[in-house]
């Protein structure tokens, strides 16, 4: 079984103890990673915690202002030292049609130039972008349309949007190469895999039959993030049995 874990999931201990916390996130099962922040370590010391758990880093969730002009150069030499080969954007202010077009203009320039380094990138979705902007722009569409990147999509998060998360990964499944497997109520409150009400068994089954990666998030921290990323690795272990 191949799963990965976002790191935001344990975010209760990653910033005192990194290295700690992926050795458990490791001991609970998950092949990969997904960081959410370094916390001050440098690429060769992150690059040398992986190496002594034996994960892979199957992405990151990097702020869109790594990737401006001024930095773009540093965070690829960050990840190529840690060897992460997708860079995902968790979020955007996309309220006006001016934020759109900002956020536009730096993706289809940053894109490029990670390309040439051996990165792709991506975007993440929470539920805002599926709804109408100020502007009335459904600023999803803004992204997929006017953009080459790839998608991440947030099952969970196109779930509590309204849309059919399933039906949207099918729809976008050449520029779907991982997903967020996730769970909660329709009102946004998160819950770990198997204990809300979104579609998390049948993600994981379209998934599977697509071939597209499957990375866990569960944020709730109730009553550690590790007893949640527990829970949901033993979901997903059941349905894989």
């Amino acid at each position: 079984m191949h799963l990965g874990l976002q790191m935001y999931s344990v975010r209760d201990i990653t910033g005192g103890d990194l290295a700690g916390a992926l050795a458990k996130v490791k001991a609970i099962g998950y092949d990969n990673v997904e960081f959410a922040g370094f916390f001050g370590h440098c690429a060769e010391k992150v690059k040398a915690m992986l190496d002594e758990t034996g994960l892979a880093v199957s992405g990151t969730h990097t702020g869109w202002g790594e990737l401006t002009p001024d930095k773009i150069d540093e965070t690829i030499a960050f990840h190529k030292g840690i060897g992460n080969k997708r860079i995902i954007v968790p979020y955007a202010e996309v309220q006006t049609k001016s934020k759109i077009d900002q956020i536009v203009d730096l993706l289809n320039q940053a894109r490029p130039k990670l390309a040439e380094a051996g990165i792709a990138l991506g975007y993440h979705n929470h539920s805002h972008e599926f709804k109408p902007n100020q502007d009335g722009q459904i600023p999803f569409e803004e992204l997929r349309d006017r953009t080459d990147i790839f998608f991440e999509i947030d099952t969970y998060w196109a779930f509590v949007a309204g849309r059919d998360p399933l039906a949207l990964v099918r729809e976008m499944v050449s520029r779907v190469p991982v997903v967020h497997i996730k769970d909660g109520d329709a009102s946004g409150e998160g819950k770990p895999l198997g204990l809300g009400a979104a579609p998390a068994a049948q993600v994981w089954k379209l998934a599977r039959e697509l071939g597209i990666e499957l990375v866990v998030e569960s944020e709730t921290l109730t009553p550690s993030g590790l007893a949640e990323a527990e829970i949901c690795y033993k979901f997903v272990e059941n349905l894989e049995k």
